[in-house]
């Protein structure tokens, strides 16, 4: 099976612009079961509910570029194999699963080959329209943020994204990323402080 097969392709450079890309509600249960099944139609309604949230992070991890829909692709086509092992009765949220997935894939894609990050920009939480001046500033300050990103351990860049973009508690951090609690914490915690002493004097003038 394969995603073009079933006519589902993910949306290209499909980048939120939201602080926090959560999933507004989870995937339920019928269509879940149908998923699960090989309808077309179902495994359609799961890659649109959540291909926003997984070419978000993939791009925020490892730079805008055809490498994020490649793996975007490869996340949707493995989570549709292991669908049926998704305990829909447990704790844990289809998106954290997924997002579980794409870190794994993120992990590997850097272990392959060097990949170049870049593009925190399009997240600040600044207007999208405004002033001449305003734009101006939001430019310059996606600049920085994108340099010092680019500066963060790629284990640290993953953490701060799917904290501060993705809004995951620190359980859901260590579950997704493979970690335990306290590491989670560590990395996020230094991870701000780095981001915080690479800024300083450029965010608080904004």
């Amino acid at each position: 099976m394969t995603l073009a097969a079933l006519g589902v392709l993910p949306m290209r450079n499909a980048l939120s612009t939201s602080p926090t890309d959560s999933v507004r509600g989870e995937l339920d249960g019928v269509t879940l079961e149908a998923c699960r099944a090989g309808d077309p139609a179902a495994i359609r309604r799961f890659v649109s509910l959540y291909e926003g949230t997984v070419f978000a992070f993939l791009s925020r991890s490892l730079g805008r570029g055809p490498h994020v829909e490649d793996l975007a692709q490869e996340v949707f086509l493995r989570a549709c194999r292991a669908l049926p092992r998704f305990d829909a009765a447990g704790t844990g949220r289809m998106s954290t699963w997924l997002l579980t997935i794409a870190s794994r894939r993120a992990i590997d894609a850097r272990k392959k080959r060097r990949i170049v990050t870049t593009t925190l920009d399009a997240d600040l939480a600044l207007a999208a329209h405004g002033t001449p001046e305003t734009e101006r500033r939001r430019l310059e300050l996606g600049r920085a943020l994108e340099e010092a990103a680019a500066q963060l351990p790629a284990d640290h860049r993953d953490v701060f994204v799917l904290a501060e973009f993705h809004g995951l508690d620190m359980t859901e951090l260590a579950e997704v990323l493979g970690i335990r609690v306290n590491t989670a914490k560590t990395r996020l915690f230094r991870a701000r402080a780095r981001l915080r002493a690479l800024l300083q004097g450029v965010w608080e003038d904004r």
